[in-house]
């Protein structure tokens, strides 16, 4: 079986964009979606960097700059709403906490969705269940649709992928949890944000925060906190809503608000956070591609640049090497494992930095945040902020024409 015949497993991101550039290559793309339609919503992921360059490559920058959220920056407020601490959208030129361009991940799903349209396949509410590889091809079963054979299978299905789990091996080897967890919901309360996405930190390791959304009068929310590791269903929502709950229960600023919109919020996604490494991203035919091979977590903001790229170099390189999986594959890991590992690293302090568990931590952090924006070129922290571009995307011939 031809190589060109890919089975690409993960609508969200990194799977649509392999999609795009493996058509234009002049691939069969067919992509399995676990969820029954393109998944709206969600929160604001950053376009910075080469991540940015590759959707300009794609004809889609001015799209994604019409979407995007307009957001002064990130604020820091303690219990009574004071603003401690500020860093704005132009900092670092553009590339700080909060980017110069951010979009809610669902409006970017759906525009790389439709930029593959209608070319690929689509087998939504189905997933992979089954993938065993011989010398030709990959026979895939599904647990809907009726077994099918590729010549090659990309796992761009998160985390928690399933590709990852059948070729590699279970999900505890290749992930390194964080000591975080975190729940995200969209919320309609009348916050005035004033255009800031305002993030308050309580001690014991508890952040709550609100930003602006796409739409008048929306919200995009977030509670995370440190923790042990903790066992929990991620299937019972309502058993997450309440743990998320308990752990908030005493917590100041706008929290009762929050902890309110989230009872009923129709989005709501907890989860915890933890980075997948691998030593190697193939096995054979199968390969895997953004979160399900190098998750950064939201803590490094370069999760969507890792997911864009990592599609661009992937589709370049099986077209360079004329659709031969072996020379490609390693040529992926070649150009994209210094990028992954530089976007690996968290900010100074990690998750304690993120989520202090005292109150001297907390204004220690506030403190270094001033301090970074005031001298930006002599504060080590800024180096995190300025990191997003480190990488020289080849001059691939599939995209020489892209409009």
């Amino acid at each position: 079986m031809s190589n060109n015949e890919v089975l690409i497993c993960g609508a969200g991101i990194a799977g649509p964009a392999l999609a795009y550039w493996l058509r234009r290559a002049g691939s069969s793309v067919t992509i399995v979606e676990r969820a029954p339609e393109p998944r709206p919503g969600g929160q604001a992921v950053d376009l910075r960097g080469a991540g940015r360059t590759v959707v300009e490559r794609m004809g889609l920058l001015n799209r994604a700059r019409a979407e995007s959220l307009d957001q002064r920056g990130l604020a820091l407020v303690d219990a009574s709403g004071r603003i401690t601490a500020r860093m704005p959208a132009d900092s670092f030129g553009g590339e700080g906490f909060v980017s110069e361009i951010e979009i809610l991940r669902g409006d970017l799903a759906r525009m790389l969705y439709e930029a593959t349209l209608p070319d690929t396949e689509y087998l939504f509410d189905d997933t992979v269940t089954g993938i065993d590889q011989d010398a030709d091809a990959v026979t895939v079963t599904f647990e809907n649709a009726a077994p099918r054979r590729f010549g090659l299978v990309v796992g761009a299905d998160g985390p928690h992928s399933v590709v990852r789990a059948l070729t590699f091996g279970p999900e505890q080897e290749f992930i390194r949890p964080l000591g975080l967890y975190t729940s995200w919901f969209t919320a309609t309360d009348d916050l005035e944000l004033d255009g800031w996405y305002l993030m308050h930190n309580a001690p014991g390791g508890l952040v709550a925060s609100a930003r602006p959304g796409r739409l008048p009068g929306e919200i995009k929310a977030g509670l995370s906190f440190r923790s042990t590791p903790i066992a929990y269903d991620r299937r019972d929502v309502d058993a997450q809503r309440e743990l998320v709950a308990q752990r908030f229960a005493d917590t100041g600023w706008e929290t009762p608000r929050l902890l309110r919109a989230m009872r009923t919020a129709p989005d709501f996604f907890f989860d915890s956070m933890g980075q997948v490494r691998l030593d190697h991203w193939s096995r054979g035919r199968v390969v895997l591609l953004g979160d399900a091979g190098y998750c950064a977590t939201p803590l490094t903001g370069l999760g969507t640049s890792l997911a864009l790229v990592g599609a661009y170099v992937l589709a370049g390189e099986l077209a360079a090497a004329g659709g031969d999986h072996h020379i490609a594959f390693g040529r992926y890991d070649e150009v994209m494992r210094p990028y992954v590992s530089q976007a690996q690293q968290l900010p100074p302090g990690g998750a304690s930095g993120y989520a202090p568990a005292g109150r001297l931590g907390i204004r220690l952090r506030d403190l270094s945040m001033r301090q970074m924006t005031r001298w930006p070129v002599r504060n080590l922290l800024a180096a995190q902020f300025t990191k997003a571009g480190d990488i020289a995307l080849p001059p691939y011939d599939l995209a020489a024409d892209a409009g």
